[in-house]
């Protein structure tokens, strides 16, 4: 009994956040970098009898630059994460990264100086896969997983449900100004936007 019942058929509603979301999770393009025994089966992922393309993550891009999903599949040695870092920041924004494995995750059996004790110390990890070496099923639900994630991802951070206007601008790094000038002061500097009052 609302809007929906006045729209003619084929008309969906929903929000510019969500219509990206959905878009931004239906079309990951993983890059290739498969590092250790974990690749073998991040390969399997992509198989016809797991068949990552139902996901439309079809094709391993080559170059970073056609990448947004940088799947770390296996260790990381201190040699090669500089590398690891100049790849990630080669790809296209927004990006993500999969931790997948113990040793991408936390370095694994290989506590010693020439591994990196967990990718997330090179770059930003958003979904970490436990196992060693994970099946294709436990990639698949991680990336279900990033999905999820990717579709409730917001453009502009908001006040949380409860919080008051106050307690939003501290959070956010915005300063209550003084009373005798209007408009908002930046966190750390002078600088001052202005505010409508009622």
């Amino acid at each position: 009994m609302g809007l929906e019942t006045r729209l003619p058929d084929g008309i969906l509603l929903t929000s510019v956040e969500r219509f990206v979301g959905w878009s931004r999770a239906g079309s990951l393009w993983p890059a290739t970098f498969g590092l250790a025994c974990c690749a073998i089966e991040m390969m399997a992922t992509g198989a016809a009898h797991y068949d990552i393309a139902r996901f439309g993550m079809e094709v391993f891009r080559a170059s970073p630059r056609q990448a947004d999903l940088m799947i770390v599949a296996g260790r990381v040695s201190q040699k090669m994460a500089p590398i690891v870092r100049n790849l990630y920041d080669q790809m296209a924004d927004p990006k993500w990264v999969i931790a997948m494995g113990v040793c991408a995750s936390s370095g694994g059996m290989f506590n010693n100086y020439a591994i990196v004790q967990g990718v997330d110390h090179v770059v930003p990890v958003d979904m970490y896969v436990p196992g060693c070496p994970p099946r294709p099923e436990m990639l698949l639900d991680g990336i279900l997983k990033l999905h999820e994630k990717i579709k409730s991802e917001q453009f502009v951070e908001r006040p949380r449900r409860g919080e008051s206007m106050r307690d939003f601008r501290q959070r956010t790094g915005w300063i209550d100004p003084d009373p005798a000038t209007p408009g908002v002061a930046l966190a750390g500097t002078r600088a001052t936007l202005p505010q409508a009052r009622r």
